[in-house]
């Protein structure tokens, strides 16, 4: 599928100038809510947010060079889907929220500065933020139960240097956390890192903050080098940041092992209000940048595991967005066995 096709089945926007510009600006979302109380009757619908857009930032060295990063993940992912009827199965959304107030929230004035020099870049991430945003809605409105956002560029090794680490801008995961509990009353969130590299920013946002449970399970010996399992959150969120190595060559039952012993009784002792997961899949087996070799069904696994919690503690409420994941086919399968998953 080229990109004349994903244009024609993807969610549409006018496509971003190459050069530095404006603020993307979005449509404003209906008013939201603030609650973090059951709903009478639970949602039901997965909802896939993406949009055409996410396709034109492209990342190139100084040197030239082109790293793993690319529009070609989302072509061969939304081929994927929509080979297996999931596009059809799936409730379309695209990116509506505005996000630069939640932008500037979180990171500092000087790296968002930064960042926004950089013209088509900048406004796609932006929008990835945007679409992590506009999914929190949807599942909090009731219009879907979950949703899968297939974002690009990735966020979490988004710190505040004014500069992209790691193929990151700004820290989708942990602004779309403080979104559901600031805009929507969410108490507790959750947030489940199942990537081949280490969360470092998401840790780093939430390390002393007792309202959010974070969960990595990684290769502390890859990029960024963080990810110490005995780093465990300060103060009063002691117990609330679990980081899991594991060795290059992982298998599916050496990750869920984790799960098993680790993220499930804390999850279950700290009763989530919303489950967010950073889906990477670069920790499926032959990955251009990982070294386990999880297969498509740890994904699926993990994401029912992960739609239990939310089934037993937030009726269902759980929004997924794209990290990693390197290698386009492995890419595609294992996140087609997401969405089927969520789909249920």
């Amino acid at each position: 599928m080229q990109r004349r096709d994903f244009l024609k089945t993807a969610a549409l926007g006018a496509a971003a100038t190459a050069v530095p510009g404006p603020a993307l600006t979005l449509p404003k979302p209906a008013p939201t809510l603030h609650r973090a109380a059951p709903t009478s009757t639970p949602a039901t619908g997965t909802a896939l947010l993406t949009d055409a857009r996410y396709l034109d930032h492209v990342l190139i060295r100084s040197n030239g060079t082109r790293p793993p990063e690319v529009p070609e993940r989302l072509i061969r992912m939304r081929a994927e889907l929509e080979a297996r009827g999931l596009i059809e199965a799936t409730v379309p959304l695209a990116p509506t929220a505005d996000p630069l107030d939640r932008i500037r929230a979180h990171h500092t004035a000087e790296h968002v500065d930064s960042v926004r020099q950089l013209g088509v870049t900048s406004r796609v991430a932006e929008l990835a933020v945007s679409g992590a945003l506009t999914a929190i809605d949807a599942v909090t409105d009731g219009t879907v139960r979950n949703a899968f956002c297939a974002i690009r560029p990735p966020g979490h090794h988004a710190n505040n240097t004014g500069a992209e680490e790691g193929f990151c801008y700004y820290s989708n995961a942990a602004i779309a956390a403080r979104y559901a509990q600031e805009v929507h009353g969410y108490e507790r969130v959750v947030i489940i890192d199942w990537d081949y590299h280490h969360g470092n920013a998401t840790q780093n946002a939430f390390y002393a903050d007792p309202t959010v449970l974070f969960f990595s399970a990684h290769d502390w010996n890859a990029y960024p080098g963080t990810g110490d399992p005995s780093l465990t959150g300060q103060g009063d969120a002691t117990g609330l940041n679990i980081n899991a190595h594991l060795d290059c060559g992982a298998t599916d039952a050496d990750m869920l092992r984790h799960w098993d012993t680790a993220l499930s009784p804390a999850v279950a002792a700290f009763d989530p209000d919303f489950v967010l997961v950073s889906a990477g899949f670069d920790s499926r087996r032959d990955d251009l940048l990982g070294c386990f070799a999880l297969t498509d069904d740890a994904f699926r696994q993990m994401t029912r595991i992960a739609m239990d919690y939310a089934d037993s503690c937030c009726e269902g409420r759980l929004v997924s967005l794209l990290e990693g994941g390197y290698n386009l086919d492995g890419t595609a399968l294992a996140a087609a066995a997401h969405v089927e998953t969520l789909l249920g």
